[in-house]
């Protein structure tokens, strides 16, 4: 049985993932920094992190899902510490789960990372300017691991979702939420069980010449 480890795991995208790879048989592993979850874990602590690691063991698949929305203001009113924090949880926090578990997934020789970017860190969206920078870094993050861990039999992947109805988005404002939803071509929010479904693949035997890669699901917003 494949053992997954899944950050963000108490809500939204890591609870709908959750579920879905329990459906294919796979034994979850949930983590969060509160709610109903396996591990109780803040990924920005590393000591924490690496407690976690000690006391799981290890993993075949790696699903970073924890994130946070950051401020929803213009640029010129954010503060280092709001960047900070954004980066810290999306960025920093992504790194050191994979730090953390991707070199027992190489010394079995099998694995899957997939990594939580959004369409924000490719086109960029309003007002959510540390967001958006936080997940263009992990899309460069997931490119850059996935080269190095090529011929290891660990494939690093990414998702880039559009809008998707989840509790964190409903912390973002409704202007800014309304204009990053007029984007969508479909003319609707996805709904996590849709998202699920791609990570279940990405996390399985059956994707297996895909590494560094970013998977659009959009609704048609992605122009590349």
């Amino acid at each position: 049985m494949k053992r997954a480890l899944i950050t963000g795991g108490a809500r939204g995208l890591g609870a709908a993932t959750a579920t879905r790879l329990r459906a294919d048989g796979v034994h979850v592993i949930t983590v969060d920094r509160a709610g109903d979850v396996d591990e109780v874990v803040d990924i920005t602590d590393e000591q924490a992190v690496t407690a976690l690691a000690a006391r799981v063991g290890t993993v075949d698949i790696l699903i970073n899902s924890a994130g946070i929305v950051g401020p929803n203001m213009p640029l010129v009113d954010t503060t280092t510490a709001d960047w900070r924090l954004t980066l810290d949880v999306n960025v920093i926090g992504t790194v050191g789960m994979m730090r953390a578990f991707i070199p027992g997934m190489v010394e079995r020789g099998w694995g899957r990372v997939v990594n939580f970017a959004s369409m924000a860190g490719k086109d960029g969206n309003p007002n959510l300017a540390a967001y958006s920078a936080s997940k263009a870094a992990v899309i460069a993050l997931t490119k850059s691991a996935g080269k190095e861990l090529a011929t290891t039999g660990v494939l690093v992947n990414a998702i880039a979702p559009a809008v998707i109805a989840t509790p964190m988005n409903d912390a973002t404002a409704p202007d800014v939420l309304a204009h990053i939803t007029s984007l969508i071509p479909m003319k609707r929010v996805g709904e996590a069980s849709e998202v699920a479904e791609l990570v279940a693949w990405l996390s399985s035997e059956r994707v297996s010449f895909s590494t560094g890669a970013v998977y659009d699901i959009s609704g048609g917003r992605a122009t590349y």
